[in-house]
């Protein structure tokens, strides 16, 4: 009865903040002759999945997907024209796709979010029509990095629990609703940022911190990000998620090979979430008995610092 009540409890907690969560204006799609089209019927759990696929011209090889996914029901697939994940997915030799998911009715979660389920198999069957009209098969198994904002936080951290031997980063972005609580040893060996708005909704900030704790203390390589005076927005978690993925993708990522390279916990950095002080990992040393988040570089640690104090970035 106590499961029950507490099952009911947070499914009250999420749904009221999905009521109290503003909900952006919808813009149509507009056309994009550079890119590629695929939507799949509707499935068990999702209604519409529509998707849209860019590569960067001049390269024979590449070797993997920039996934941007967008908040609750919206339409993503605009995101595969934007200049600066053009640019920056270009310089990691990564094709982009922008997703557009829909729930069958209204509901106080995102059902698609839950990709076991099916929608994350219509993602799966368009990377493979993607990478056929596009003729660069070696898609069909390439690693995926994961980008999102709120709901489409939620849908990458159920790809990264569903297929983690495929993701090579991911990032969790002030979303409410989490299917998986415990990842898998292998979902918490992907290295992530799972960010919060200390001025969003609190039902926001519990669930993010919730599920980076429970997985932090067995060992998770993922960094919690506070965005100070920031609300449900996307605030800096794109710039310094662009930042992140510089540093860590060359040490998940061989060229030419789709699989991923794991990476080593004895090394990297670690911030304190109380004074926001870094630390290279020292191996061997006993594990912290305040959180802290893990980085894979100093520049990620400076970065994280510079935005849990609010201020701006080290470019050195």
């Amino acid at each position: 009865m106590a499961v029950c009540a507490s099952a009911a409890l947070v499914l009250m907690l999420a749904g009221s903040a999905v009521a109290q969560a503003p909900r952006e204006p919808r813009q149509p799609l507009q056309p994009d002759p550079t890119t590629l089209d695929e939507s799949a019927p509707p499935g068990a759990n999702y209604d519409k999945a529509d998707f849209r696929f860019w590569a960067p011209e001049g390269i024979a090889k590449l070797d993997g997907i920039l996934v941007l996914n967008p908040g609750s029901n919206g339409e993503g697939r605009q995101e595969a024209s934007d200049p600066t994940w053009r640019q920056w997915a270009a310089s990691h030799r990564l094709a982009i796709i922008g997703t557009h998911f829909t729930d069958k009715q209204p509901s106080i979660v995102e059902d698609y979010a839950n990709v076991s389920k099916g929608s994350g198999q219509a993602l799966i069957n368009a990377i493979n029509q993607f990478a056929t009209r596009s003729h660069h098969p070696e898609l069909a198994t390439a690693p995926l990095v994961l980008w999102g904002m709120s709901a489409g936080g939620e849908v990458n951290y159920e790809i990264a629990a569903w297929i983690p031997d495929r993701v090579a980063a991911f990032v969790v972005n002030k979303g409410n609703f989490y299917y998986t609580g415990v990842a898998s040893k292998a979902t918490r060996n992907i290295p992530a940022l799972l960010f919060v708005g200390e001025s969003d909704l609190q039902y926001r900030i519990t669930a993010v911190t919730g599920i980076w704790a429970m997985n932090r203390r067995p060992g998770a390589l993922w960094a919690l990000v506070q965005e100070p005076n920031t609300p449900h927005a996307v605030g800096r978690s794109d710039l310094m998620s662009r930042m992140f993925f510089d540093d860590v993708l060359p040490m998940r990522i061989t060229s030419g090979s789709a699989a991923l390279k794991p990476l080593d916990p004895n090394k990297g950095w670690l911030g304190d979430l109380s004074t926001h002080a870094i630390s290279a990992v020292v191996p061997g040393a006993k594990p912290s008995d305040t959180p802290t988040a893990w980085l894979p570089s100093e520049r990620s640690a400076r970065a994280w610092a510079a935005v849990e104090n609010g201020v701006p970035f080290d470019q050195n």
